[in-house]
């Protein structure tokens, strides 16, 4: 299952004599989290390279900012893929200590960049959200009712028709198939419900 961050979780490494500042830290989306290397540019003029991975809503990246090609960003977008990560962003600052590492070494540093603040970050499941429509009878609107209060769904629109009740129910997306079995069964078929057109 896909999980998120928390909160935003630091480390700072000293790797022959170079210094990086990681952190990773959950986001909307890749506007913000350009917003976010912005500020990092801004708060560490100094440094040599802000480099950066990202997953969020579908999209990617994977900045070296002008270290070799495929020794920073790569390194740590792989290391949120392998964690199941979503909505996530990866920085890492590196001020140069004079020190060359070599592919592999850079390689090393700035998958623990990532690796390190990963392993103290409070992470959490995304859950995907879906809705579905139920048409019941009006004696069973009372059963419908409470199975959404006792599974802690949402209960959104409710459209009282001339023999039928429609309700318009939100939840976890791996849920709809026992909640749908157990209405249907409860009131021996009179309950229908199947999933609304607008979250298909």
């Amino acid at each position: 299952m896909p999980q998120s961050l928390a909160a935003a979780v630091h480390c700072e490494l000293i790797i022959k004599k170079s210094r990086f500042i990681g952190c990773v830290q959950p986001v909307r989306d890749r506007a913000m989290a350009q917003q976010i290397v912005a500020g990092l540019r801004a708060e560490h003029p100094a440094a040599n390279h802000v480099c950066w991975a990202l997953l969020a809503g579908g999209q990617s990246a994977a900045v070296d900012d002008g270290e070799p090609g495929g020794t920073a960003g790569r390194p740590m977008l792989d290391v949120l893929r392998h964690q199941d990560l979503e909505g996530v962003l990866a920085t890492a600052v590196r001020y140069f200590g004079g020190v060359m590492l070599g592919a592999g070494g850079l390689v090393r540093a700035y998958t623990e960049c990532v690796a390190q603040p990963l392993r103290d970050a409070v992470k959490i499941p995304i859950i995907r959200l879906t809705t579905v429509l139920c048409q019941t009878p009006y004696a069973f609107e009372g059963m419908v009712r409470r199975a959404v209060d006792e599974i802690g769904a949402t209960l959104g629109r409710v459209s009282h028709g001339a023999a039928l009740v429609e309700l318009s129910i939100t939840l976890p997306a791996d849920q709809v198939t026992t909640f749908a079995a157990r209405l249907n069964e409860a009131s021996s078929g009179r309950v229908v419900c199947s999933e609304s057109p607008e979250h298909g």
